[in-house]
């Protein structure tokens, strides 16, 4: 009896070590999130996440007696290694296509427990309940969906698969015929959670929806899709956290789950899409092509300057925005335009940055790569912030956007990217591209701005351009 007691006290003294450990990582995960809302505080949000997830990972691999102390440190310190070569060797802009492969993995991983939990509990002869079988199916199926799903998002960032939408025939009944399977075959392994054939169906079935869903969706949407993946990640975390019983898990994953979707929603708007269109799929350019320009577009004629004559302009300017886009993370040319604008405003220029919320190829992107060059927090405007500024702006320099600051988002009804809400540079005094060359966006829609009198076209590798017009500006 003292025996059977002592041993009771111990486990329930493990349990109850568990739970405080589960709060208390619960609590610096809500605080690491909530601090990841501004760019000033967004490193130290990160870090304290990732302590919290290291403390849960930590007290459940030891409480449970999942593994032996020496291959816990084993894992730790292996999966560090490898996180931090990662994070040292991955460029700023393959960021967006690591977001989507860790996604993938996370909507993986949930899928691998659950269904684990399940082949266990069948082994086991036990009596499965109703609600565990049925967010069995719910980790495993929105897992499933994830990790293809991501993985294509990551190809057709990589260049891997093409970047068009890619419309199959009668998407959209294939689709519609694959969900209503699925959802019969979980409602049947949610009364005969045994029948190994049809949990395997179950799966094929949700990874081959994972494909379909995403790949009619074109590359300039990306950035919607990433942020509803990263959402089924977190709500594929929280169904396992049901199937384990870890709070820990649950609370991680519906915070994840709920502020992508949150996320997913500011992309749409910012995009002019609507949710059900993103979760329905196929939403994007109709057809599968492309947009075109209008007929004959690469013969009109545009402005093309030197570094010379844009630093002559900048020269004479009390007021100066600057609206960077991918073609900035391609060059790496955020630490070159801030010595610009650090000259402007050592010469008495007010310098802002116009930052829309799907410049680049994800959330957030533009916002990263301007801190990592140092750029004052409070320099960058959103486009609610700064669309009423520009007409009063003597010149704006846009680095590599394109779509996001195509006046033709206002003005015509047919364009795949009209309602779509843009930087208003059209309305600065004058306009300054710096671009490569006459490319479209992907949208692959002509841009009008480029062609209006006020607009000097700035051609070349962005780094260098700005590099050569440093130079020019300290002439003068």
């Amino acid at each position: 009896m003292d025996a059977f007691i002592g041993a009771s006290w111990d486990e329930t003294l493990v349990n109850n070590l568990t739970t405080i450990v589960y709060i208390v990582a619960s609590i610096v995960f809500i605080l690491g999130l909530k601090r990841l809302a501004s760019p000033a505080t967004a490193r130290t949000g990160n870090r304290m996440a990732a302590v919290a997830m290291l403390m849960a990972v930590l007290v459940t691999l030891i409480s449970r007696d999942i593994l032996r102390i020496e291959w816990i440190i084993v894992g730790v310190i292996t999966g560090s290694i490898i996180g931090v070569a990662l994070a040292r060797k991955i460029q700023m802009t393959a960021m967006p296509q690591l977001v989507a492969v860790f996604n993938g993995f996370g909507g993986a991983a949930s899928a691998l427990i659950a269904a684990a939990e399940l082949v266990r509990l069948n082994n086991a002869g036990a009596d499965i309940s109703v609600d565990t079988s049925i967010t069995v199916m719910a980790s495993t199926v929105i897992g499933a969906v994830t990790l293809t799903g991501s993985f294509i998002a990551f190809g057709k960032l990589q260049g891997l698969v093409a970047t068009r939408p890619v419309m199959l025939p009668v998407r959209n009944y294939i689709n519609a015929v694959l969900v209503l399977v699925a959802i019969g075959l979980a409602a049947w392994l949610v009364i005969e959670p045994d029948n190994t054939a049809a949990f395997a169906a179950l799966i094929l079935i949700a990874l081959t929806l994972g494909v379909l869903l995403v790949i009619p969706i074109g590359g300039a949407d990306m950035p919607v899709v990433v942020a509803l993946l990263n959402s089924y990640s977190g709500l594929a975390a929280a169904a396992t956290g049901f199937v384990l019983q870890n709070n820990m898990l649950i609370i991680a994953g519906s915070l994840v789950g709920a502020s992508g979707i949150i996320l997913t929603r500011i992309m749409t708007r910012a995009m002019n899409r609507s949710l059900v269109n993103v979760m329905l799929g196929g939403f994007g350019v109709e057809g599968g092509a492309p947009a075109a320009g209008p007929a004959g577009a690469e013969q009109r004629p545009v402005r093309s300057v030197t570094a010379e004559d844009v630093a002559l302009v900048l020269s004479y300017a009390r007021s100066v925005i600057f609206v960077p886009g991918y073609g900035l993370a391609v060059a790496q040319a955020q630490h070159a335009a801030r010595e610009v604008a650090d000259l402007l405003k050592s010469r008495g220029v007010s310098v802002k940055y116009a930052i829309h919320p799907v410049a680049g190829r994800m959330p957030g992107h533009m916002n990263v790569l301007l801190a990592e060059a140092n750029v004052p927090y409070d320099e960058l405007k959103d486009l609610d912030e700064i669309n009423s500024e520009f007409d009063r702006t003597d010149v704006a320099v846009v680095i590599g956007a394109n779509d996001v600051v195509n006046p033709i988002a206002r003005t015509d009804p047919n364009s795949p990217i009209y309602g779509m809400p843009i930087l208003n540079v059209d309305k600065a005094v004058a306009v300054i591209v710096l671009k490569r060359s006459m490319a479209s966006g992907f949208a692959g829609v002509d841009n009008e701005l480029f062609y209006l009198e006020k607009t000097m076209m700035f051609f070349g590798d962005a780094r260098q351009s700005i590099e050569n017009l440093l130079r020019e500006l300290k002439e003068l």
